[in-house]
Formats: structure tokens, sequence, C-alpha cells
């Protein structure tokens, strides 16, 4: 009786150590098990915070490609609800599956909605593109237009230039005879009293008709200019000129002889004297001669 009894207390001892031994394996096991699953929820958040963090630093990059202004505001606010996303997920522990689930599915969305801003603003990109290079070929038109009408201006300009020049008078056959009180040619320049000056305006069917305005400068040797009155004067070139004598006449584009006269009142000196005839602010002729 006491055998058996000893017996069963045998087996009893011994499903109770493999029961301990059993349940210390599975506690052992469940352990390393949890371990290696907190490992890889350290992993995931980590995973997940660098996404995100690519997320923000993307909105950066796309907000400095972005010219709307409009758009611009919508990727500034997905950008600071993906960094709130962002600080949210690092003050969520490692073994918060829930969260982390969350915040993936979060992410997912958050993806989709870049993939749409990408595609939306490389659309843009490639209008801008476009239309960039309909304003490069509207201008180079515009340029070239410009050029075109800039040439013909000069063109007309230089033909009107000519058209002008060709319509001016033109004083010819200079002469200038100083004469004496009997009307006589005079010999000495003391006994000059009457300067004549004949010159004939050329014929040119091109000039304008009717009556012209001519303007006549005696220049001494000392370049002082002849004249009865220092506000006798006529525009020329920006300026105002002094005249000696002023003569109208009738022009008909045919030539025409004209003979003016200045009265010697001043004391007059040997040596080169000049002649200028203008008209319509132009000089149309020119003659030198000498008093003795």
């Amino acid at each position: 009786m006491d055998n058996k009894k000893y017996t069963t207390q045998i087996i009893i001892g011994s499903l109770l150590l493999l029961l301990l031994i059993g349940v210390t394996v599975l506690l052992i096991s469940e352990k390393k098990t949890n371990k290696e699953l907190v490992q890889e929820f350290q992993l995931d958040k980590e995973d997940l915070e660098n996404q995100y963090t690519d997320f923000v630093k993307q909105y950066d990059e796309l907000k400095v490609s972005v010219s709307n202004d409009s758009l611009s505001v919508l990727l500034e606010q997905e950008q600071l609800k993906t960094q709130r996303l962002l600080e949210e997920l690092r003050t969520v522990k490692s073994s918060n599956a829930t969260e982390i689930r969350r915040l993936k599915k979060e992410l997912s969305t958050l993806r989709k909605v870049m993939v749409g801003y990408i595609n939306q603003i490389d659309s843009l990109n490639k209008l801008t593109a476009h239309q960039k290079e309909v304003i490069a070929d509207v201008t180079r038109k515009y340029n070239n237009a410009s050029r075109q009408i800039s040439s013909l201006s000069e063109e007309k300009n230089t033909l009107n230039k000519k058209v002008s020049l060709a319509a001016q008078l033109d004083a010819a056959a200079i002469t200038v005879q100083a004469t004496n009180k009997r009307g006589k040619e005079a010999k000495k320049v003391k006994d000059v009293v009457k300067l004549k000056i004949n010159f004939t305006i050329v014929k040119n069917i091109t000039a304008e008709t009717g009556e012209r305005t001519l303007y006549v400068r005696i220049t001494k040797p000392d370049n002082d200019v002849l004249t009865k009155d220092p506000s006798n004067t006529f525009p020329y070139e920006n300026r105002d000129l002094v005249y000696s004598i002023k003569k109208y006449i009738e022009y008909n584009g045919e030539e025409q002889n004209v003979t003016v006269y200045w009265d010697v009142e001043e004391y007059l000196y040997a040596g080169a004297y000049r002649v200028d005839i203008f008209s319509g602010g132009t000089l149309i002729g020119s003659q030198s001669f000498s008093l003795k």
C-alpha cells in the first residue's frame, strides 16, 4: 500500500514538473515574441516617421516650383496637416498598434493628395511653358515688325529728306558789285556807297510755288554781319541769325533773277567779304568777294 502511494506521488510530481517546464517555456517564448513584436512596431514607427518627414520636405519643394497663389495656399495647408500628424506620431508609443495603423492610413491618404497636387503642378508647368513659348513667339514677331517699321520709318525719313532737298530753292550765279556815289564801280573801298548783289533762283519744278522770303547776310572780314538793326533776325538750325537784307519774291518754279542792294552807312575796310543767302531755314547759296 505504501509503495503504491509513493508511486502515485512520484507520478504527480513528475506531471507537475513537466507542467512547470511547459509553462516556463511558454512564458519565455511569449516574451521573445512580444520583444520581437515591439521591435517590429518600433521599426514601423521609425519608417512611418521618415515617410512623414519626407512628405513635409516634398511640400517645401513643391511650393518653390509653384507661382499660383491659390495652389500655394493649398500646399501650405497640406504641409501643416502633415506636420501635425508627424507630431502625433512622435508622441505615440511603438506598442500602440491601433494609432500606428491609423497614422499609416492617414499617410496613404496624404500620398494620394500629394500625387494629385504633383499632377496639377505638372499640368500648370506645361501650360506655363506653352504660354512662355507663345509669348516668346509674339515678342519675336513684334520685334521683327518693329524693326520693319523702324526700317520703313528710316527709309521714309531718308526719302522725305531727299524730297525736301529736291524741293529747296537754289541760288546760283551770285555776284557782288561795289558802286560809288555816281553808280559806277568803286575802285577803292573808301568810295563804296552801295553793294549791288545779283543772283539767280534756279528752276525747280518740285519746289513749292508762291511767296518766298529771302535773307541775305553780308559778312565782313572780321566775321561781323552788316545789319541796320540787331533785332533783324531769322531762325536757322535752332538759333537766330542776324540778316543784312530781307527780300520777298513770288516764286513760280521757273528760273528767276533777283537783285538786292545794301546802302553803306558804316565804315568798310579792305579785305575778304562773304554773301550768304537763306530761304526756308536753309542756306541756298554763298559767294565771297573782296574790297580793296
